[in-house]
């Protein structure tokens, strides 16, 4: 079992920046691939960016590529996400999610374990 703990969301004003966290619990983090997705209200959870299980390749959605950068920090057993130029349609609970497996996910299903969520707003 994987328990995933995301931090560091808030409120920013348009073309600032974040940095999430993800804090995993599992022993053999680097078994696992991991991704960020987000949710805005009234939507379905979608798809932000992806890092496989050695952090050797990363995935991003057309709408944060050049903004959003994933990575990982095996021995914190830590996700990132750094965000930048953020806009107000980034506005969304953010997730962490991990899949066993060397290589990443980029739907919901894919995913094994999901963290709670972090809120993220943007305003204008």
């Amino acid at each position: 079992q994987v328990h995933l703990v995301e931090s560091g969301g808030g409120l920013v004003q348009a073309g600032g920046s974040l940095r999430l966290s993800c804090a995993a619990s599992a022993r053999t983090f680097s078994n696992y691939a991991m991704g960020w997705f987000r949710q805005a209200p009234g939507k379905e959870r979608e798809f932000v960016g992806a890092i496989s299980w050695n952090g050797g390749t990363t995935y991003y959605a057309d709408s944060v590529k050049g903004r959003f950068t994933i990575s990982r920090a095996s021995a914190k057993v830590t996700l990132y996400l750094q965000m930048n130029s953020l806009r107000p349609e980034d506005t969304a609970v953010y997730y962490c999610a991990a899949k066993y497996s060397p290589s990443p996910g980029y739907a919901a299903g894919d995913m094994d374990h999901w963290g709670k969520g972090t809120l993220v707003t943007v305003s204008s």
